[in-house]
């Protein structure tokens, strides 16, 4: 790290690079060798961008400012970390370096071989690239059953927009229907990952204060909201409850060609729920009124007498 830090300090004091890219941390540039390339990254289960130079090479010293600031701005994102090839040309040789500076991509999770990175070289050309392959590979958002406040508050209070499904009971639909409502969002939520929204479900009359607050449900189940609670403001989804149909309503709202309703109470706590258990729903048992053929006129009469 020393050897870096002085290559970002002679770049620095000479003039070059930089081109008003916020200042980063040499130290933040994980400086690899031999040893230690396979437990590091290899073995690593972060996303690595590691650059292999030279330390004469002009475009090297020119790249290593915008370097360790991509590095300082990735942190608990992306690892940066270089090589210094001339040092260890067993590293180079090895991901077929020829060339200086020349950056190497290894994906987050099992790394089988790296990548070439085909990005820009100043920080925000490295940082944007970095964050884009973030999202391309991240997960799906959950989508989240309200059980409790707690989640609502995670999902939609602290998201700047979240989106609400109230489906119908499972009587109605049985396991296999509720899941199909499930799925499309399951869909939705991985086609829009980058937009952060909270996803959250309940169905009806569960969270019956907050479909009173949201005004969802006067058309019947399933139903749909984009709630902006910091904004005070929800959007009805009037169409269908289908993939098409959702993922036109979410453009509309992305594009702001929904004008929002201001919400005309507080959104109250929500109380605690069981959770969905993933089984069809079970008919409540009716009494059992098979006994009273083994009542005696007389007993009728003594009913009577007592009502």
């Amino acid at each position: 790290k020393q050897w870096y830090q002085r290559r970002v300090a002679i770049t620095a004091g000479g003039g070059g690079g930089g081109g008003g890219s916020k200042k980063g941390n040499p130290a933040d540039v994980v400086e690899l060798t031999s040893s230690v390339f396979d437990k590091e990254v290899l073995d690593s289960k972060d996303m690595w961008l590691v650059e292999f130079y030279a330390p004469w090479c002009g475009h090297c010293k020119k790249l290593a400012p915008e370097w360790a600031s991509a590095a300082s701005s990735l942190k608990g994102k992306v690892k940066l970390g270089a090589v210094d090839a001339t040092q260890f040309p067993d590293l180079a040789g090895r991901y077929g370096v020829r060339g200086y500076p020349t950056i190497k991509y290894f994906p987050a999770g099992a790394k089988l071989d790296a990548e070439e990175y085909d990005g820009g070289r100043t920080a925000g050309d490295i940082v944007a690239w970095a964050e884009e392959r973030l999202e391309q590979f991240a997960e799906p958002p959950e989508i989240r059953e309200l059980l409790n406040d707690d989640v609502f508050r995670e999902e939609c209070r602290e998201k700047s927009i979240c989106l609400v499904s109230i489906l119908p009971d499972i009587l109605d639909t049985g396991a296999a229907g509720r899941n199909e409502y499930l799925q499309i969002l399951l869909q939705l939520g991985d086609k829009y990952k980058k937009r952060k929204f909270g996803w959250v479900w309940s169905f009806a009359g569960e969270q019956d204060k907050l479909q009173d607050s949201l005004e969802i449900g006067g058309a019947g189940f399933p139903a749909l909201a984009a709630l902006n609670i910091k904004k005070n403001a929800v959007l009805h989804h009037r169409g269908g409850f289908s993939k098409d149909g959702i993922n036109e309503f979410l453009q509309y709202v992305i594009a702001g060609r929904i004008a929002p309703m201001v919400l005309r109470q507080d959104v109250p706590k929500l109380r605690k729920a069981a959770q969905w258990d993933g089984l069809d729903g079970q008919m409540p048992e009716e009494e059992d009124y098979s006994d009273l053929d083994d009542i005696e006129l007389d007993d009728l009469e003594e009913i009577k007498i007592e009502l």
